[in-house]
């Protein structure tokens, strides 16, 4: 098909759900895009309306469709891509929003569609916003300016990059779209950033709540460890200056004391299949 020479029917399935609202409001500015929004939720349905649009029926959504968008939750792919499978167009591309199901094996795919998956860098932390509200927006996809990542999970490459084009606007204002395997998206996520540094960053909270209990007031345990959150990211991403000596020390101290010499194996692939069960619900299954 020729995708550059005319309009797109973009069907997104969950359109009313808090991620698939996001992305239809973007989606939505694009003259070129024709959309048919899919919700089965009446909060989902209740939200659409509210904003001065209307659900479509998957079957007559998908009839249609060049692009689909699954924008549910990951433990849900397989169900929803498995109701989808007959009522997809030959040739129609599925996008998915989180590498987790497509690493999984989960997602039930037509060998006669396209299948990518997509998912925000986020606005990084020390990049520059240009405006009050773009330095707001800390998840993207509103005003604030992020990258995206992208991999071809199974299909055509001219399809891939009609998709590209669709993850850009929908993740807009997008400086680059990072090309990577559907393996190194679960590396990056959930291993490196939920698993690794979300963790951190709770462990973080819990080192201020603790202060707090023993005697630090609230509001100045707060200001000394979110500034001292910074620097040390700072000097570890960014190089600007390096770790004092008896900051280095403290450091070694805190490795040994708090984290798991072997902490690194949650990179293996026998870590990453395992979190990946228990985040998609696998373990009962």
């Amino acid at each position: 098909m020729d995708i550059q020479s005319r309009n797109l029917n973009i069907a997104v399935i969950g359109a009313g759900g808090k991620m698939g609202f996001r992305i239809t409001d973007n989606l939505r500015k694009i003259q070129q895009y024709l959309l048919f929004l899919c919700e089965q939720a009446d909060a989902g349905k209740e939200r659409l309306a509210a904003n001065g649009l209307q659900a479509t029926p998957a079957e007559e959504a998908l009839s249609q469709a060049d692009f689909v968008i699954l924008a549910v939750p990951d433990a849900q792919i397989g169900m929803v891509s498995k109701s989808i499978y007959d009522l997809l167009r030959i040739d129609s591309t599925v996008i998915l929003l989180d590498p987790a199901a497509a690493y999984a094996q989960q997602v039930v795919m037509r060998t006669d569609c396209t299948y990518v998956v997509t998912h925000p860098c986020h606005p990084a932390l020390f990049d520059y916003q240009d405006t009050p509200e773009a330095r707001k927006d800390i998840f993207g996809g509103i005003a604030a300016k992020q990258d995206i990542v992208m991999a071809l999970h199974q299909g055509k490459e001219e399809l891939y990059d009609a998709a590209e084009r669709i993850c850009m606007d929908m993740f807009a204002p997008v400086v680059k779209c990072h090309r990577i395997t559907v393996e190194q998206m679960a590396l990056l996520e959930p291993a490196a950033a939920e698993v690794v540094a979300a963790a951190a960053a709770c462990l973080m909270k819990e080192a201020m709540d603790e202060v707090i209990k023993l005697g630090v007031p609230p509001e100045a345990a707060r200001s000394f460890m979110l500034g001292h959150i910074q620097i040390p990211l700072a000097i570890a991403f960014n190089h600007v200056n390096p770790f004092s000596d008896a900051a280095q020390i403290a450091i070694e101290y805190g490795y040994e004391h708090i984290f798991k010499p072997d902490w690194k194996k949650v990179f293996t692939k026998e870590s990453l299949d395992e979190v990946l069960r228990k985040m998609l619900h696998l373990e009962q299954a």
